[in-house]
């Protein structure tokens, strides 16, 4: 999947508050944080990580293969393009708020080269349990085990891994794309990771009003051999409604819940009613399987 044991990390931002706290979290954890960069403080050093004034240079010094971006909203899409030509196949923006024009940008280039996957912006990370953590999650409420768990919202993440690890019901990798309306992956882009993992053995999909990513999520659902429960939350809020997120909101008739749940269902998903009803089902697709 897209962080695991061998992944080398660089943190951009490393040198600020929100960067150098959840860098020390990582390492923590077991994250192998090899680099950090702030132009203008190279040479120095956060903790024992050493700091470079480019994302080159610390790819050069390093080796480098994965970055986390911490850095503020008006130089996060730089930064991030910057992770893109220094070869870095995967690049995490945990920054909330970068403008939408600057992510058209980002997005066209990423889809024209290629060569790196974005997981965010404005997401909390992805967390390989008991082995890798990269961003902001949690790591006390992850157990290594089968559940692959995939969502647009952070805090609903927690809680429903929490739920899931009270269960007895590990997770496999975990990971949350963000709410915005320009994202890098989406759903249809780590459900074919979950079908073609070894270690996972159903999906958790977690959705939320607005935008039409669950109903494309629907159409590759139809095609894999693993079970998927879904989740699709603001279920009860209003037409025009905004909830939280950026892309959480329903207009002219697109995002609604209730299509979200009817395509989900007709793609062969368990829709979950309540996130209490998510272990219960995952323990019921994973009897039948």
């Amino acid at each position: 999947m897209l962080v695991d044991k061998n992944t080398r990390l660089i943190v951009q931002g490393i040198t600020g508050r929100e960067g150098g706290f959840h860098a020390r979290q990582m390492i923590e954890y077991g994250t192998r944080v090899v680099a950090g960069v702030t132009p203008g403080k190279g040479g120095s050093k956060f903790d024992s990580v050493p700091v470079f004034d480019s994302v080159a240079r610390a790819v050069q010094e390093t080796d480098a293969n994965a970055s986390v971006i911490f850095v503020p909203a008006p130089f996060a899409a730089d930064a991030i393009l910057e992770s893109e030509a220094a070869g870095l196949p995967f690049v995490c923006a945990i920054t909330e708020g970068i403008p939408q024009r600057d992510m058209v940008r980002v997005v066209n280039r990423l889809a024209e080269n290629g060569t790196c996957r974005l997981l965010g912006p404005n997401c909390p990370g992805a967390i390989a349990p008991e082995r890798c953590k990269v961003g902001i999650m949690p790591a006390r409420v992850f157990k290594r085990g089968p559940v692959g768990l995939v969502s647009r919202s952070g805090t609903l993440t927690y809680e429903i891994v929490q739920e899931l690890t009270n269960a007895g019901l590990g997770q496999s990798t975990c990971v949350g794309v963000g709410g915005d309306p320009l994202l890098g992956m989406r759903f249809v882009d780590v459900l074919p990771m979950f079908e073609e993992d070894p270690e996972t053995e159903a999906v958790v999909l977690i959705g939320e009003i607005g935008g039409s990513d669950e109903e494309e999520a629907s159409v590759y659902i139809r095609t894999m051999s693993k079970p998927v429960v879904a989740f699709i939350s603001g279920r009860t809020a209003p037409p025009g409604k905004r909830m939280g997120h950026a892309g959480a909101i329903i207009s002219r008739g697109v995002g609604d819940p209730e299509s979200k749940v009817k395509a989900l269902r007709a793609a062969g998903a368990a829709v979950a009613e309540t996130t209490a009803d998510i272990p219960v089902l995952i323990r019921r697709a994973l009897e039948n399987r």
